[in-house]
């Protein structure tokens, strides 16, 4: 099989009890990889293994999204906790959706942080070197998502972890290229059109609008479209067909 041109990857499993996010099942039909929750920012056992089953039907490769325990802030909030501690915690969220992703048919091919954790260790030295050490300590193989120029970033390669870019399909841009934070405004994009258009700007010249007007570089090996934006399933399908459209193959990054 050709290497693909982009990796296109969603947040899933975000379900908790009663609390049921819509298109999670829709979006494993349409990307390559999914970032499955492990239970401290959302998701539970049960949703777990059931996204993991349907990313295994649909030929989607699973990722773990580790986060903070941050259940009540959905993983948004940044917690100040001690770097082993931290650590600690992403081991855990890693072997649980590891042991979820085996019976249900698949495996955890890489490791992707969510939400303040992905946020902080763009410059947080001691959070990122939790990540890194989570991850080399339970399988050094595994390829960690980060954002380009990130402390993460750093941290992984002189490590000896394989990185893997990432840029966002409905996330607004800063400037110096990271992103805008949810309370600004701009943060967060809702327009199927424009988004789809942006990315496939990004895919084809590696750069991005930011916020302020001014083009931004971005060197993307995956984009992520969120599955909790209102409408992510339409977006989804629109970016994925814009992507074809301009002659891209879609496809996991592994």
């Amino acid at each position: 099989m050709p290497p693909s041109d982009i990796d296109l990857n969603a947040d899933c499993g975000e379900s908790l009890s009663a609390w049921t996010m819509e298109s999670d099942e829709g979006v494993l039909h349409v990307v390559s990889s999914a970032n499955v929750a492990c239970g401290f920012h959302a998701g539970d056992p049960t949703v777990a293994r059931r996204t993991c089953t349907v990313a295994a039907e649909q030929g989607v490769v699973v990722g773990a999204q580790v986060s903070y325990d941050d259940l009540k802030g959905f993983g948004r909030r940044f917690i100040a906790v001690p770097q082993a501690e931290l650590s600690d915690q992403l081991v855990y969220q890693i072997g649980a959706l590891q042991a979820l992703a085996r019976v249900s048919g698949t495996r955890v091919s890489y490791v992707k942080p969510h939400g303040a954790l992905y946020n902080a260790i763009v410059h947080h030295e001691e959070h990122a070197g939790a990540v890194v050490d989570a991850v080399r300590d339970v399988d050094d193989t595994l390829p960690l998502l980060v954002l380009p120029g990130s402390e993460i970033e750093r941290q992984a390669r002189a490590a000896g972890l394989r990185t893997v870019r990432e840029a966002f399909a409905d996330r607004g841009y800063t400037p110096q290229a990271t992103l805008v934070p949810r309370t600004e405004a701009g943060a967060v994009l809702h327009d199927a059109g424009e988004i789809a258009a942006r990315v496939v700007r990004m895919a084809v010249e590696g750069v991005v609008e930011a916020v302020d007007g001014s083009l931004v570089a971005v060197d993307a090996q995956s984009i992520c479209v969120h599955g909790d934006t209102p409408g992510a399933l339409a977006i989804a399908e629109r970016v994925r067909r814009a992507l074809e459209e301009a002659g891209l193959r879609v496809g996991s990054f592994l």
